[in-house]
């Protein structure tokens, strides 16, 4: 479970973040929705720890991370796994070598064994016939699952992804958002979504909070979100369906 208590961010004077209280619950898919430039991706950033909040607390299963040492945060960042939104592969490596990368850095064990694992966790997403291809050789959806059974090499406790559907036609983003997830339940993971897209609002969200203008306007789950009675996030809610 990651908590988030009190969190206010701001730059240059301007408050993006308000007084933020959330809670991520473990073996969950929790969205983080909002209208471009509502303050969602600076919680994200520093929730994992990319920035510093101004004010507040942030609690993985009751470690603070705001009160860190360096070396206790790289324990936790190994704990951490990352979908970006543009998938982030290397474009020199095949997509088993880009699997590798993370295990390779920092896990234990034979090469043998850390191979093993990644061609587990390629299997997982269904891509084993991608082991030997390149990113430029295969589809956007392809890199995304290629991206996940990255950031799920080193098992970690919390998945944390940015805008995943982002550039996917309908059909693959539901594919991902499957996957995603499945995945969460399979590993009772803590997954964080940063997200705009509706359909996955309503396919995945089994916690959502509603950011707007840097405050907590509303949290809920898929089954309370399209009847709430807050006119902001019904306005965002089907202006983002018409699009």
């Amino acid at each position: 479970m990651v908590e988030v208590k009190h969190l206010s961010k701001s730059f240059d004077g301007r408050v993006v973040l308000n007084d933020i209280d959330a809670v991520f619950e473990t073996g969950k898919t929790n969205l983080i929705i909002g209208r471009s430039g509502s303050g969602k991706t600076v919680l994200l950033k520093n929730i994992i720890g990319l920035q510093r909040p101004d004010k507040g607390q942030i609690f993985y299963d009751g470690r603070e991370l705001t009160v860190m040492k360096k070396h206790e945060l790289n324990v936790l960042r190994r704990e951490m796994g990352m979908l970006f939104q543009g998938s982030a592969l290397f474009d020199s490596m095949t997509v088993l070598e880009n699997v590798l990368f993370p295990l390779d850095m920092f896990a234990a064990g034979t090469s043998k064994e850390r191979n093993k694992r990644a061609m587990f966790c390629l299997e997982r997403v269904n891509l084993l016939e991608a082991e030997n291809l390149y990113p430029s050789e295969i589809s956007g959806g392809m890199m995304k699952r290629a991206a996940i059974a990255r950031a799920i090499a080193l098992n970690p406790k919390y998945l944390f992804c940015d805008e995943p559907n982002s550039g996917l036609d309908p059909k693959t983003a539901i594919m991902i958002d499957d996957l995603i997830h499945d995945i969460t339940k399979d590993y009772k993971m803590t997954t964080v979504i940063n997200t705009h897209d509706m359909n996955s609002v309503v396919n995945i969200g089994e916690s959502i909070i509603f950011i707007r203008e840097g405050i907590l306007e509303w949290s809920g789950n898929k089954d309370e979100v399209v009847s709430s009675n807050n006119q902001a996030l019904n306005d965002f809610i089907f202006a983002a369906r018409k699009k």
